[in-house]
């Protein structure tokens, strides 16, 4: 990632150790060939990419696996300003997923677990019940279910959107050469 790239990056997001954690879009594209998007937490970010985490057997892994070229979309409507990342999805190391879930509050450790769509289906008062009898089941906390592991998603392109004050709105552009690996950025209208 360019140097420039890299400091937006770290001027824009939270720190990697900053308990709120922005949610990003991540678009991905089904088997059947169609749209699909979906809100993740961004965990962590580096160099390297931007990581999320979620369940091995969810449909947007499912959908990973078959086509890893995603879109990743974070807005701050408040400043206002947009993100856009493209690029291709991986599994994180191991010991980055281990990391990420220790970090995780214990309403998200749990969600790890119970998160399941036999669960979802339940009613609610079930749900309830049955959420609160495993928290205590585990006072001291859970450990890492096995099927919860990490994404990163490793930018191709990056898009940086800002509005214009007294002007038009541009975006900063990123692009990977896919033949020399090298950065090229380039200024885009709004």
């Amino acid at each position: 990632m360019p140097d420039e790239a890299w400091a937006l990056l770290q001027a824009w997001l939270p720190s990697n150790d900053a308990p709120d954690r922005p949610l990003m879009t991540l678009s991905t594209i089904t088997p059947a060939g169609r749209p699909d998007a979906r809100a993740v937490l961004l965990t962590e970010y580096d160099e390297q990419g931007l990581y999320f985490h979620t369940d091995s057997g969810s449909a947007k892994v499912a959908q990973l696996a078959a086509e890893p070229h995603v879109a990743l979309t974070l807005l701050w409507p408040e400043l206002p300003r947009q993100l856009v990342v493209r690029g291709v999805a991986a599994i994180a190391p191991p010991d980055e997923s281990a990391w990420a879930y220790r970090a995780r509050s214990p309403y998200l450790q749990q969600l790890a677990w119970q998160n399941t769509p036999a669960f979802a289906e339940l009613p609610d008062s079930v749900r309830r019940e049955q959420w609160a009898e495993f928290a205590a089941a585990h006072p001291d906390g859970f450990e890492q279910p096995d099927t919860w592991f990490g994404v990163v998603v490793r930018p191709t392109e990056l898009t940086f959107w800002t509005p214009g004050v007294g002007t038009a709105s541009r975006r900063l552009r990123f692009t990977r050469s896919a033949d020399t690996g090298g950065w090229q950025s380039r200024l885009l209208s709004g």
